[in-house]
């Protein structure tokens, strides 16, 4: 049973996200009010008959794009720092994200004709050879904290240097569109990327969710956890299958946003405390909530000018990065 307080956090954060992507769908070269915002959006008339085309067919996707992509990137960090019981692990710390970033770039870049679709599955492969190397080389039976965030920086590094020789060899367009992508951004992102995310979300969300109790018993340790009748290795193994499912998804949608997985479960474990369930749920609605307003902060701070949300979570992340890493050095 949920506790309360989770529940009350929850819907809190779910009203900071809608008011986002509210403030989010009225900005632009044609703004819109938010109360014609909420009406196109419940398909109510206004003043304008443009409104309802401008909100639901060319804005609301990429705020949708934003809040989801933050809610797997939240979930796929809470359930890396669940498994390991270390406060800086997140799929873009440890090089998951650009495993991730480097298959959906060789895609973009060798097979510029392929379909967005192949985007996610390719992603998916990518992120699971890292996620295999990270415990194969560090996280096999049982490993220090730093050891495992260098293990994972250095395979990310990797990644980089791999993605970065295949945009040297590509075509001028596709290298273009790799860039842009590769700094983490929602622009241009239209209900194809959402019906191609969404699928994705559907089956491992609810699949993570419905497994934090398992969770919290690996948290208490590998002979409690067998002692509970969990089945360790197993729910491990479908747990890391999971994350690197939502982070891959959300990479190959938006590219590679920065510590919002690092960020959200530590947010959300303050809020709501260290039990994964209401600790999950709010992480998500917490990561939603960061990439909707990072995404606004980035069309309005220096507008006309738009700067990619993925740049505006790492100025904000990289500090707290940092502050961690020095927390978890003197302890």
């Amino acid at each position: 049973m949920l506790d309360p307080r989770a529940i009350i956090v929850f819907v809190l954060l779910g009203l900071v996200a809608f008011a986002g992507v509210v403030a989010n769908v009225g900005v632009g070269e044609y703004p819109i009010a938010p109360p014609d915002v909420i009406r196109a959006l419940l398909g109510l008339g206004s003043d304008d008959g443009n409104y309802g085309f401008i909100v639901n067919a060319l804005r609301l996707p990429r705020a949708l794009v934003a809040v989801l992509v933050g809610a797997a990137l939240a979930v796929s960090g809470a359930v890396l720092q669940g498994i390991t019981k270390n406060d800086l692990a997140a799929p873009d710390i440890v090089g998951v994200n650009a495993g991730a970033g480097l298959a959906a770039v060789t895609l973009i870049v060798a097979f510029p004709s392929v379909s967005a679709a192949y985007l996610p599955p390719a992603a998916f492969g990518g992120a699971l050879v890292v996620a295999g190397l990270l415990y194969l080389l560090a996280w096999r039976g049982s490993s220090s904290p730093t050891r495992l965030i260098l293990v994972g920086v250095g395979l990310g590094a990797v990644a980089t240097a791999l993605t970065t020789f295949m945009i040297t060899f590509g075509e001028i367009y596709q290298v273009s569109q790799a860039l842009v992508w590769l700094t983490g951004s929602v622009y241009g992102r239209s209900w194809e990327q959402v019906l191609t995310l969404l699928p994705w979300l559907v089956i491992f969300m609810p699949l993570t969710l419905l497994r934090f109790r398992h969770l919290n018993a690996l948290g208490l340790g590998d002979e409690v956890a067998r002692g509970l009748g969990v089945r360790v290795e197993l729910e491990r193994g479908l747990l890391v299958l999971c994350s690197v499912a939502l982070a891959a998804a959300a990479v190959a949608t938006a590219g590679t946003i920065a510590f919002v997985g690092l960020m959200a479960p530590h947010i959300a474990r303050r809020l709501v405390g260290p039990a994964h369930g209401g600790l999950l749920p709010v992480s998500a609605m917490t990561g939603g909530a960061m990439v909707v307003l990072s995404d606004l902060v980035g069309r309005t701070l220096f507008a006309p000018v738009e700067i990619p949300c993925g740049i505006v979570t790492a100025v904000v992340g990289a500090p707290f990065f940092l502050y961690l890493l020095y927390k978890t050095r003197k302890a």
